[in-house]
């Protein structure tokens, strides 16, 4: 159960904005009507969400496999349900993201993904965890611009997880809505918007 309302004063900014997320995710984003009770901290949110959106150096899939593999070592499920949608629709197959809490036993992944993740697992951990071969091999890897871009993912994914978690925020169904069964092998409902409009 979440630790604050979800329901603050519909003021007409938040009325556009319930409007917005309906519109875009089918229904009203848990994480906005917690911030909302206090206007600047959403607003700042938002405008920050708005302005990471147009960060793309970094290949979105690897950007996805990095932002939830730290929503999974930090245990945030609302996170964890918004990503896997979000990524479905980026194309990344059911199997990478059903194993990200357990990708180090799994073989779904490239070396290069392991490594994003091991990275993401090292940046989360408290203190930082992270090894200078590691860091060192995905710079060579990405490049340097890419490197900076995941890093700096990775970092807001753990400011929005440890909130969201922090406000006992939950899943809301969005994997749930993801694969439709009896469909076609690969086919998804897409998602129609991405994380930073939601300001989460």
């Amino acid at each position: 159960m979440a630790r604050i309302s979800l329901t603050p004063d519909r003021t007409p900014l938040i009325r556009i904005m319930e409007w917005y997320s309906r519109r875009t995710y089918g229904k009203v984003l848990e994480p906005l009507m917690a911030l909302a009770h206090n206007r600047r901290v959403l607003l700042t949110t938002s405008r920050f969400e708005l302005s990471v959106g147009r960060w793309k150096k970094l290949d979105p899939q690897l950007k996805a496999l990095a932002e939830m593999a730290s929503a999974a070592a930090i245990g945030c499920t609302w996170c964890m349900d918004f990503g896997y949608w979000l990524s479905r629709g980026h194309g990344l197959p059911h199997e990478k993201l059903q194993d990200v809490p357990v990708w180090r036993e799994s073989r779904a992944y490239a070396p290069l993904e392991r490594d994003v993740m091991a990275y993401a697992e090292a940046m989360t951990a408290t203190p930082p965890t992270v090894e200078d071969d590691l860091a060192e091999r995905l710079r060579q890897r990405l490049g340097d611009a890419a490197f900076v871009e995941l890093t700096s993912m990775i970092a807001v994914e753990n400011l929005r997880s440890r909130t969201n978690a922090a406000l006992g925020l939950h899943s809301q169904g969005f994997k749930d809505s993801c694969d439709i069964p009896g469909a076609a092998p690969g086919a998804t409902a897409r998602p129609q918007g991405d994380r930073t409009a939601a300001g989460q």
